[in-house]
């Protein structure tokens, strides 16, 4: 996929703009109301995510497609002295992970998708959170005009609620502020799903 490498290619180039000490402040602030528990980091990249979910006591896997993101977050982790499972692995294919997860969460991956990887991708969610586990994700909200233009595909509202539809509730939603990313203007979303028991 024209995206999948496009990413490869950023982390070998270390383009990873994203790559901050902290995961971002919608985060921040609800995590620490959850009791500790089983965790699930998608898209993980180098892992800032879960090791601040770590560090609370959670019991986090962190999946990532970049084995180079990985080979990073396993060193952060191990530099800051909390064990993380770390797993180089497709998001849309997670049979090596058992259900059970009280929290996972999503920034930035699931905008990359293409449709049927996303419906892939929301099975496996699906699967994996145990009833009354939440769902947190922040997602590019505007779709590219050109999908073989390298970058975040991004991805409709409507498709992103329809594809987490069954099985869940959004409980919270809110929009980021308007960005520049490849000379386009575009608009961000935090969600919060409940997984329906």
């Amino acid at each position: 996929m024209a995206s999948s490498e496009y990413m490869r290619n950023r982390y070998a180039r270390g383009q990873v703009p994203w790559d901050h000490t902290d995961p971002p402040p919608e985060v921040l602030e609800f995590v620490p109301t959850l009791p500790p528990a089983r965790a699930l980091d998608l898209g993980c990249g180098y892992g800032r995510a879960s090791i601040f979910l770590a560090r609370l006591g959670w019991d986090v896997d962190g999946v990532d497609f970049v084995p180079q993101a990985i080979a990073e977050a396993r060193r952060r982790a191990e530099e800051a002295g909390v064990a993380v499972n770390f797993h180089v692995g497709d998001v849309t294919r997670l049979d090596f992970l058992e259900p059970g997860y009280t929290f996972a969460l999503d920034v930035g991956c699931a905008h990359n998708l293409e449709p049927a990887d996303l419906t892939a991708y929301a099975a496996e969610v699906r699967r994996l959170l145990a009833p009354g586990g939440y769902y947190m994700l922040t997602a590019r909200l505007s779709p590219k005009t050109s999908p073989d233009a390298p970058g975040p595909r991004g991805i409709a509202e409507e498709t992103l609620r329809a594809a987490f539809a069954e099985g869940f509730t959004l409980e919270w939603m809110q929009y980021g502020v308007d960005r520049p990313h490849d000379d386009v203007v575009w608009q961000s979303g935090w969600f919060r799903f409940q997984r329906n028991g």
